[in-house]
């Protein structure tokens, strides 16, 4: 038996989202969203109904597997009930399954909490403001459902919908950095895919979220705010998300800082900084998102979810006078193979990508303060004339003759999601510079 001390009563509504969303994928072989309604006072009849008591502790602990068996079993009470006359639930493989869209969880007699259950976040905002408690009807087709592991033809197709209707968090989405974090959000947005975009920065958070739920025209991207390195405010990050969809079904690691100072100059302070960011920040992404989805998988074992770090070329080999930026980026990547061992049980993925210098952004090309304009300042390199012959100087040196993009980024990080037979695994997106990793 596995206990989970860290929940306690005041955090029921967000330990038990995971669960519900867990049970909706399991039984309906969709990605809903789930979310938790503070504002209901009264126990609906039509709800699927579930007495949490058995589960819970003297101290009002959660117990975790006692939960899911609370669930399970009430779930499968609901189900019988609404089946034809004389005909187990069970027995029926060839009709539509169908699915609560109200969850009332109640203590004996005391309301603890309501969610509310469909497609996405603005079809849930409705079902919430109607009270509708109408049934769900699976999405995904009966061969198509998650109860079985099958090996599927690979076909051109997958590839394009491989996020759609999926939950997704990135942090760092809007990282100056790199500027990959934006490039993810508004690609998985385009593709169908809820994009939770969380930053220290919320007001650009909210700008950018505000672009593309305009350009998507509906709430394609949920902007929060988040301090990754710490602890509580990723902790919080995880319960906002639970309570707003029940869950995540991608969970992307995008924070980053970067410093270019020689090992003998700089202070503990700015190294202490690096790693912060780069690689405690990670760790805590990697532990509360693992958190979330093993929950999922209580309910929902055969669905895969993925935990990815957007790592770096210096993640894989080291780079002059960028130490400290290295140093993490190695540790991340010793993060993301132990972790892949371990999750794995949960049907958690756990992998990298490891991107090359992004030339065209602001951090290397601004005209004043880019790397190429203070790197020529600071090195006057034999034969190199301007900034300009410096990034030419750059370019010849790799293999593809180009700069990563964040398009090149994009298609690692479907091709990871899509593909259900790798973890631990970090990608080299470096245009051949890095090989046979």
């Amino acid at each position: 038996m596995e206990w989970d001390k860290s929940i306690d009563k005041t955090d029921i509504p967000a330990a038990i989202a995971p669960i519900i969303r867990g049970l909706c994928i399991n039984t309906l072989g969709y990605p809903w969203v789930v979310m938790y309604d503070p504002e209901m006072e009264e126990i609906l009849s039509e709800a699927l109904i579930v007495d949490i008591e058995p589960a819970l502790t003297e101290t009002d602990t959660l117990h975790e597997e006692s939960m899911v068996k609370v669930f399970r079993e009430a779930y499968t009470a609901w189900e019988f009930d609404r089946a034809p006359a004389g005909v187990d639930a069970a027995m029926q493989t060839t009709r539509v399954r169908k699915g609560p869209s109200c969850v009332v969880v109640k203590r004996k007699d005391t309301l603890e909490a309501c969610y509310w259950i469909d497609q996405n976040l603005d079809a849930v905002k409705q079902r919430i403001a109607e009270k509708n408690t109408s049934l769900l009807k699976e999405k995904a087709p009966k061969d198509q459902s998650v109860h079985k592991e099958r090996i599927l033809a690979f076909s051109a197709t997958q590839r394009v919908d491989v996020v759609r209707n999926k939950v997704a968090l990135i942090s760092g989405g809007i990282c100056r950095s790199s500027g990959v974090g934006e490039v993810l959000a508004r690609s998985l947005a385009r593709s169908g895919a809820l994009v939770f975009i969380a930053d220290y920065d919320l007001a650009e958070t909210q700008r950018l979220a505000e672009q593309i739920n305009a350009e998507e025209k509906r709430t394609a991207a949920v902007p929060l705010s988040v301090q990754v390195a710490d602890e509580e405010s990723v902790r919080h990050l995880f319960k906002t998300i639970v309570k707003t969809t029940g869950g995540l079904d991608i969970c992307i690691s995008n924070g980053e800082l970067l410093t270019a100072e020689s090992v003998l100059d700089q202070s503990l302070k700015d190294f202490q900084a690096v790693t912060d960011i780069n690689y405690t920040g990670f760790f805590l992404m990697l532990k509360y998102g693992g958190q979330v989805f093993r929950r999922q998988h209580r309910t929902a074992p055969q669905w895969k979810t993925d935990i990815i770090q957007i790592n770096a070329k210096c993640g894989l080999v080291g780079s002059q006078i960028q130490s400290a930026n290295a140093g993490s980026k190695f540790g991340a990547l010793g993060l993301v193979s132990s972790a892949a061992l371990e999750l794995v049980a949960y049907n958690i993925k756990v992998n990298a990508i490891c991107p090359g210098n992004l030339f065209d952004h602001p951090l290397w090309s601004d005209a004043e303060q880019g790397f190429f304009v203070r790197s020529f300042k600071r090195v006057q390199a034999p034969g190199i004339k301007s900034p300009a012959e410096l990034r030419a100087h750059y370019e010849a040196a790799i293999p593809m003759k180009r700069a990563c993009t964040g398009d090149d980024v994009v298609r690692a990080l479907y091709y990871l999601i899509e593909q259900a037979y790798e973890t631990g695994q970090a990608i080299p997106v470096t245009g051949g510079e890095v090989m046979l990793h």
